[in-house]
């Protein structure tokens, strides 16, 4: 009587650093944490580039209101931030008055830092003024986008939780400061740029990594004018 040899599934192949499984059998990012909501971002949104002014600018300031807590956080507010911030629209946010700060700071639903929600009007502002100067919010942002050589070959969870600021991130954080923005240091930017694309960083294995690149590699960038 012959014995039955079972086979290693891959199901069983050890997960490297960096990654987790799902219940679909799919490696993803570790950072989502099996969240749905926060797998979901994480499929389709974390890391695909965009050219759009507004929600460049919705991002840069969920950012900075994420300084000290959890993404997830954020996450699950953002449909109230933006209602409250009318879109995330530049011209709109930038002509919001001290009377609308007062009534944002009382909103239980968002997070009520009024330093973050001064400084989400005036980066609206300065956001204006930059489009003004380079045509779009965008060209001066993507202007700031790091070389190949500033990459690694492989990315790895090891690379990530040893870069939590990148050159690229400094140079752009003392861009953004000089140009008047708050709440916009290098981490804080470099989460930015890993979320808008400015760099691929879902790690080598992860189900959606080669779709992401694909996009990278098909968009057209902005150029300042």
């Amino acid at each position: 009587m012959n014995a039955t040899v079972s086979q290693p599934s891959a199901l069983d192949a050890p997960v490297p650093a960096g990654l987790i499984r799902g219940e679909d059998g799919l490696l993803r990012c570790a950072w989502h944490g099996g969240d749905s909501a926060y797998r979901a971002y994480h499929d389709r949104e974390w890391g695909r580039p965009s050219a759009d002014d507004d929600r460049l600018y919705e991002k840069l300031c969920l950012e900075g209101f994420q300084a000290g807590l959890s993404w997830l956080t954020i996450l699950r507010k953002r449909d109230a931030f933006r209602e409250v911030f009318q879109g995330f629209s530049i011209d709109r946010v930038a002509a919001m008055t001290e009377t609308d700060i007062e009534r944002l700071v009382l909103d239980a639903r968002i997070i009520r830092h009024r330093g973050k929600i001064v400084s989400a009007i005036n980066n609206a502002r300065r956001a204006r003024d930059i489009r003004a100067e380079h045509g779009s919010l965008a060209a001066f942002l993507w202007a700031h986008e790091p070389g190949s050589d500033e990459r690694p070959e492989v990315l790895t969870g090891a690379w990530l939780a040893a870069n939590p600021v990148t050159p690229a991130s400094t140079r752009l954080s003392k861009a953004l400061k000089k140009a008047g923005f708050s709440f916009v240091g290098p981490t804080t930017v470099y989460a930015f740029m890993q979320s808008m694309g400015f760099v691929n960083d879902h790690v080598e294995g992860c189900c959606v990594r080669v779709a992401c690149e694909a996009e990278r590699a098909a968009f057209a960038r902005p150029v300042r004018t």
